[in-house]
């Protein structure tokens, strides 16, 4: 953190009020995060921290309202309990897994929620495969081959493969699935994006696909492992009621075979048992262990913990820091954690529109912002912070030299905001221009809110309220609402994080001038090129350093962004459970097909 001068002074403003150096400064900030978190969390619920003797209660001090919904969920569609599931031992049995996040889609190719990416390797399979050091391994393509030129990729796939509808996984399938990637309509952001350079797909034999691309590609090999590739029956394509949701007729070769899903409460899952064909590296061979899989939406994070720890439930994600403690005390409980690839948790700043288009008011805005004590009073210690647009989850292409450049400095902040013109305070102590208040909205859809992010918002509204009189105003709403906001150009901030194995396609869809969700609005070719060309390379030493141009130019240069934490996945379950493990690049939850109940 900045600290630029420890030396006690005041400094006075125009309107007569001061404001204190960054010491006494970071106390009043502490202190006015500590009671926005603590307001928002008695709205919520009262957290209780008991030992193992009091687990039990738990289940008891959850709102009535939770108890009856996840009580309503097994009345409802007969899903096993969690101890019916223990009592099976061995190979199947049932499992109940409670999340966060209900998926927008079960179809693969419109996935968008990183909280939802468990599902989908459940129900697909990709023709490629990650290690555990990231490299690419066989999957449904048993290999394949590259041109010198970069242009054309030639896979060889399984020939023992079928879809859960009884169709045949082969060439044709795999070009059917391309080609619908690519279909108007169906997923702009991926076809301009992710497939921009995929030109054509042919079946040059039943099993043998060659791909020709427009221009070399450094993440196509990426977009094939990803969620996105999972591949969908050619029946379903031209069927199913809903392609776009997806649901029980949007099938795939995977593991499970989605039977039921009853829309704000659960979905169901049972065992495919043809399944012989799990990516290289997975535990076993065959058919998944467990007989049928339930998960769960429960939305408080009270009630997952109550449903775990009451034994309605096995296994939750999303486990909070208030939480982790409970958790670790109980010894037939165990917690799992990982770091998420991709970019980090950040605040996009709108520079098309005021405030934002000055730049001194987005470094402002930053500086005045204690990240380590909004994060330790919203996540107790447990998030880690993150300085860039890379998280520290993709450690390949991060820059740390990024680090304690930029933010806590309050007196920076209100020294930057006096240059903009900003000098006066309402009678609420916001900063004021011409009669408009120094205000800064962020809009943001109901079902991408997770990891208490609402929580951590009211925390960084207290804190530039507090440091800078900025104005930040925070509102949850739903998607068409939010949607219309973006389409509108009715925001100032822009909330987000992503999931992507490989962050430079992370970067692709956030920054370049025409990218999907360019939600800052900034454009610039040399940014663009910067972008091209690491998208290209296939060295990974290039592409690092052409990545840390890239985060020097949007993080130092023109300060579009602040990066708050690196998402993670944290997953508590029941001792009994084996088998949870996290992919190794994403670090997401894998599929349960390795799981099972019992040694």
């Amino acid at each position: 953190m900045n600290h630029p001068d420890r030396h006690t002074r005041r400094v006075v403003e125009p309107a007569g009020r001061a404001v204190p150096n960054n010491a006494a400064q970071h106390a009043v900030q502490n202190n006015a995060v500590q009671n926005a978190v603590q307001k928002h969390v008695a709205e919520k619920h009262v957290v209780q921290k008991r030992k193992e003797k009091n687990v039990k209660l738990r289940w008891g001090a959850l709102t009535l309202a939770g108890v009856l919904a996840l009580a309503a969920c097994g009345a409802e569609s007969g899903a096993p309990s969690a101890k019916a599931g223990a009592d099976g031992g061995g190979d199947g049995g049932s499992l109940v897994w409670a999340v966060e996040t209900q998926p927008i889609t079960f179809n693969p190719h419109q996935w968008g929620q990183n909280k939802a990416r468990l599902l989908v390797h459940n129900q697909f399979d990709a023709l490629i495969a990650r290690g555990v050091n990231g490299e690419f391994l066989p999957w449904l393509a048993t290999s394949w081959k590259v041109s010198e030129d970069g242009l054309t990729y030639t896979f060889e796939l399984r020939d023992d493969v079928t879809f859960h509808d009884g169709e045949k996984f082969d060439a044709a399938s795999v070009k059917a699935n391309l080609d619908q990637l690519v279909a108007p309509g169906y997923n702009a952001a991926l076809s301009a994006i992710q497939l921009r350079n995929f030109e054509k797909a042919e079946a040059t034999a039943p099993y043998t696909l060659k791909v020709t691309l427009k221009a070399p590609d450094g993440l196509f090999l990426d977009f094939l492992s990803s969620p996105y590739a999972g591949q969908v029956s050619p029946k379903s394509l031209k069927n199913a009621k809903d392609l776009k949701a997806g649901g029980v007729d949007v099938v795939g070769t995977g593991p499970f075979i989605l039977d039921r899903f009853t829309p704000g409460q659960e979905v169901h899952y049972k065992r495919n048992p043809d399944y012989k064909w799990p990516p290289t590296g997975a535990a076993h061979q065959g058919p998944a262990h467990l007989a049928e899989i339930t998960y769960r939406f429960l939305s408080e994070a009270a009630v997952r913990v109550g449903a775990l720890t009451s034994g309605q439930v096995q296994v939750i994600e999303g486990v909070p820091a208030t939480e982790i403690g409970l958790i670790k005390s109980d010894p037939e409980l165990k917690l799992e954690t990982s770091l998420n690839s991709g970019s980090a948790f950040s605040y996009y700043f709108n520079v098309s529109r005021p405030p934002f288009d000055d730049k001194r008011v987005r470094e402002a805005f930053r500086d005045a912002v204690d990240v380590d004590a909004v994060l330790n009073s919203v996540y107790q210690g447990t998030a880690k912070r993150a300085w860039s647009v890379i998280g520290q989850g993709s450690p390949q292409f991060y820059d740390p030299s990024l680090e304690k450049t930029f933010g806590n400095n309050p007196e920076r902040a209100n020294r930057l905001l006096d240059e903009a013109g900003w000098k006066e305070r309402d009678a609420e102590g916001f900063r004021v221009k011409d009669g408009k208040r120094l205000t800064v909205r962020t809009v943001n859809a109901a079902p991408f809110v997770r990891d208490r992010r609402d929580v951590l918002a009211q925390a960084v509204q207290a804190a530039v309220k507090q440091s800078a009189g900025i104005d930040f105003q925070v509102k949850i709403v739903d998607q068409g609402t939010a949607q219309k906001a973006v389409e509108d150009n009715e925001y100032e901030v822009f909330e987000n994080s992503r999931g992507d194995t490989d962050a430079g396609a992370a970067l692709n869809l956030i920054l370049a001038k025409d990218a999907a969700i360019n939600r800052t609005k900034f454009g610039s070719a040399e940014l663009d090129k910067l972008l091209a060309d690491a998208s290209a390379a296939s060295d990974v030493a290039k592409r690092k350093e052409l990545y840390a141009k890239v985060q020097k130019t949007v993080i130092t240069d023109e300060a579009l962004l602040l990066p708050l934490y690196v998402p993670a996945d944290q997953v508590a379950y029941s001792a009994s459970v084996t088998g949870i493990t996290f992919e190794p690049v994403s670090g997401t939850p894998n599929s349960a097909y390795d799981i099972r109940i019992g040694t």
